[in-house]
């Protein structure tokens, strides 16, 4: 008898990754905020609400009465549709807001990015069509790219994109959808007019599209009158998907958002939400239902409002100073966002580096464009720091534009 000689040990490849994941980066925003995490810098790079502005003692109490009174319940699996308590108040925060809305009409998502991805993949095949903004949310065109598809950006101004752009894309290349931040957006803080909202309707209507309407900042208003969203315009009903956050104006650690869609679509997303993760933690979201029960969070946010308002201000009274002579900036009515343009050549990707020296940060805005992007644009975020660490921030954003101006890159 002999004894068998040793089997070799193989080490085969793994199989690679999927295309997709392979094609599709990270955050720049997030890969930004991740180099500038030192206290020392004043991150005008984040999108963050501000967290000394949650009413921590409101929400903790939400959640010690759902916990004391009905902790089966509020411990066990729930529908993939969502808690309906949750739904019926917010179907009535809707409605009151000029949009008729029932419970059923919701679903309620693990945050509003989630509804982006459910859309995504209950609607685009590989090589389908996207229009977007141009710039855009990232985080949309992750989404998007992760689904295959082909995004292409609608022309617009400082008021938003351009209508009749719009239909001439449709025509010509036959989309699936648009998505667009119309109020507030991120990353340029400009909110679409009424009446090119309209005309927006009116192309999806008579040219057969899809509309996402992602609406996380209009509740932050601080001057100015509140605009219908594009989902209340004759001829919308029946193509607009609504989306919906608590991430803004309650915490955006309770990940709870929804999405109010025809029903067809709204079932095909609650299909793709049973595969991604059931269901929205129920503990959650029946803490958010008490809140809205036993507080109000209107008036909540409109004391955030009022601070932030007081920050956006602080930021529009140093920027002259701060930014090279020939700048451009715009004055938001609400939101998170302030979005400018140096004059050429300035690169404001090549020149972060340098300004963080400085400890301060921005996001350059090049990779918010599908298309070509303008590499003079930058986002500044002003709600997470007070008036005077604002006026500090750009100080230092002064002194390292200049360390980076063009002459001595």
């Amino acid at each position: 008898m002999t004894v068998a000689e040793p089997v070799a040990a193989v080490h085969a490849s793994v199989p690679p990754l999927a295309a997709r994941a392979r094609a599709v980066g990270g955050s720049p925003v997030r890969d930004i905020l991740a180099v500038t995490a030192r206290p020392e810098v004043i991150n005008f790079a984040g999108g963050l609400p501000a967290p000394e502005l949650f009413d921590a003692d409101g929400i903790a109490h939400s959640y010690r009465a759902v916990l004391a009174e009905q902790p089966a319940r509020a411990l066990q699996y729930s529908t993939t549709e969502g808690e309906p308590a949750l739904r019926a108040a917010l179907a009535a925060r809707t409605t009151a807001r000029g949009l008729p809305t029932g419970p059923d009409d919701l679903l309620v998502t693990t945050g509003s990015q989630q509804a982006l991805s459910l859309l995504a993949t209950a609607l685009l095949e590989p090589g389908d069509t996207v229009l977007v903004e141009n710039p855009c949310y990232l985080a949309a065109l992750q989404a998007f790219g992760f689904a295959g598809a082909r995004v292409v950006p609608v022309p617009g101004d400082e008021q938003g994109l351009d209508p009749e752009a719009l239909e001439d894309l449709v025509v010509r290349e036959r989309p699936k959808l648009l998505y667009t931040v119309p109020t507030f957006q991120n990353p340029t803080g400009r909110t679409l007019p009424a009446e090119r909202r309209a005309a927006v309707a009116a192309v999806a209507a008579r040219r057969g599209l899809w509309i996402i309407e992602d609406d996380p900042y209009g509740e932050l208003r601080y001057e100015g009158e509140r605009v219908p969203w594009i989902a209340s315009r004759p001829g919308a009903e029946d193509r607009t998907v609504l989306l919906g956050s608590f991430s803004k104006v309650m915490a955006p650690g309770l990940r709870l958002g929804w999405l109010r869609a025809p029903g067809e679509l709204r079932r095909a997303c609650a299909v793709a939400k049973q595969a991604a993760d059931l269901h929205t933690p129920t503990v959650n979201q029946l803490a958010a239902a008490r809140y809205l029960a036993d507080h109000d969070l209107d008036a909540h946010v409109a004391r955030v409002a009022g601070v932030y308002r007081t920050r956006r201000d602080a930021l529009l009274a140093g920027l002259a100073g701060a930014l090279p002579e020939g700048s451009v900036w715009n004055r938001p009515e609400g939101g998170m966002f302030l979005w400018a343009r140096l004059p050429e050549p300035y690169d404001t990707t090549a020149l972060l580096p340098r300004v963080v020296r400085h400890d301060v940060a921005y996001v350059p805005g090049a990779p918010f464009y599908a298309g070509r992007p303008d590499r003079t644009t930058l986002r500044l975020c002003f709600v997470t720091q007070a008036p005077q660490e604002i006026a500090e921030g750009l100080r230092r954003l002064g002194e390292g534009l200049r360390d980076g101006a063009p002459d001595t890159l």
